[in-house]
């Protein structure tokens, strides 16, 4: 039941994000007719969601998770009040264009810092939500039993390990699907809200969803600290966190074939401009186009859940990949709203499969103790991707122009697969 809250609040918080990013990106776009301005909002995230996701991720470790994710969420809160309140049709009157957008940036920015904390937190809780309080067992005749104790070491092996990880799988299988699903929504009511309503309509809608979320997370019980009177230095236990990573090949690599694919070959901070100067869509338009990856995402992860992912795991996350460089390439040459469309729903294919790969790598090879700081290394990947890369993108239209820029950014991400199949062996082999 308390994993069925944290999905729900995932979804009204993911709605938020989502509707805020379309909303906020339109018209920030609108004002400015500037690319550079939109790859400035994922920079305005990035820095502080980068600049304090380690020292969440302690805080995960050594804290009440619950907690410090219900702060998070009300820091998320009060951003997208003063987002809401500062681009009302009152204060554009008074205020300039510049100085609208300039405030814009703040929120975004200040949005960008209670998402450092909250990226780690909710994804270092989940084996707290989903794993029972007893550890399980089997028995002679194959029935799972509780047992009240059993040393740390018999975790390690044996069927009570198989069965963790299997319901590790499932719970962040089941969290992805979640969130893409959202994911499909959310961008289509941002951009219809905003077409019908405009931005201050849009923005209350936000607001709602947080404190929907908020309330939905309150019902989960409290989560005590994994670590108690942990005495050891902070930045001790923060290099601990990041030797981990950087020793574990496999999440190493996972993590970085995802950045830098990621970093080069996003061309969703470019969709309202595509959305307006080449495809001539409007912001309908734009909403349909920012959740077709996610329609496209939903559709595959529901088929892995059911089918798996069969083979060597590591070698399909190549292939997932490449064709997500691919599909780049080719949306950045279509002049066709349709064909975009499905460029964009396979991008979303491609892109989920990594995602699910990579979620399930971190969740089954790291410790308990380390959750929470391990998670903070994945927000700084995943941050600097997505962020940085919308910056990347944004400058690269500016001083390449946007189809050269996209074109440009797909095979980058080609170059990059094809340089850790040559030199990242282990990952081609690796199976969970």
């Amino acid at each position: 039941m308390e994993f069925r809250y944290f999905l729900s609040m995932r979804v009204f918080i993911t709605f938020a994000f989502l509707i805020q990013y379309v909303v906020a990106g339109w018209e920030i776009y609108s004002i400015t007719k500037d690319p550079l301005s939109l790859g400035l909002i994922g920079l305005a995230e990035a820095i502080p969601a980068i600049g304090i996701a380690l020292y969440a991720g302690h805080l995960a470790d050594i804290s009440n998770k619950r907690n410090l994710l219900i702060a998070a969420l009300f820091g998320m809160l009060i951003s997208s009040i003063g987002l809401t309140l500062f681009t009302s049709d009152y204060m554009r009157q008074i205020n300039t264009d510049a100085t609208t957008v300039l405030l814009m940036y703040v929120f975004i920015f200040t949005t960008g810092l209670a998402r450092g904390f909250y990226g780690p937190t909710a994804t270092s809780i989940i084996p707290q939500i989903v794993l029972p309080q007893k550890t399980f067992t089997q028995n002679k005749t194959n029935k799972i039993q509780a047992l009240d104790s059993i040393d740390e070491e018999e975790l390690m092996d044996g069927e009570s390990q198989k069965i963790q990880n299997q319901q590790l799988i499932k719970a962040s299988t089941m969290n992805t699907t979640i969130w893409q699903m959202s994911a499909i929504i959310g961008p289509a009511l941002g951009g219809f809200i905003y077409a019908g309503f405009g931005m201050t309509v849009s923005m209350a809608i936000v607001v709602i969803c947080i404190i929907t979320g908020i309330i939905l997370f309150t019902q989960v019980a409290s989560k005590p600290a994994v670590q108690k009177n942990n005495t050891e230095p902070i930045l001790d236990r923060l290099k601990e966190g990041i030797r981990f990573v950087f020793q574990n090949k496999i999440i190493l690599t996972a993590l970085s074939l995802d950045m830098f694919s990621v970093l080069f070959g996003g061309a969703v901070a470019l969709l309202p401009v595509f959305a307006e100067d080449i495809l001539a869509c409007g912001p309908q338009g734009l909403g349909i186009l920012r959740a077709m990856p996610s329609l496209g995402a939903v559709i595959t992860i529901s088929y892995i859940s059911w089918k798996k992912i069969p083979g060597k795991v590591g070698h399909t996350l190549l292939w997932a990949v490449a064709g997500f460089g691919l599909t780049i390439i080719l949306f950045g040459l279509s002049t066709n709203f349709y064909l975009s469309l499905v460029l964009l729903f396979l991008n979303g294919a491609f892109d989920s499969v990594s995602v699910v790969i990579r979620s399930n790598i971190i969740q089954i090879l790291t410790p308990d103790s380390m959750r929470g700081r391990v998670a903070a290394v994945n927000t700084m990947f995943i941050g600097s991707s997505n962020e940085l890369g919308a910056f990347e993108s944004g400058l690269a239209a500016r001083l390449m122009g946007t189809v050269p820029s996209v074109v440009f950014g797909g095979t980058v991400t080609l170059l990059i697969v094809g340089f850790t199949a040559v030199k990242a062996k282990a990952i081609k082999t690796f199976s969970y």
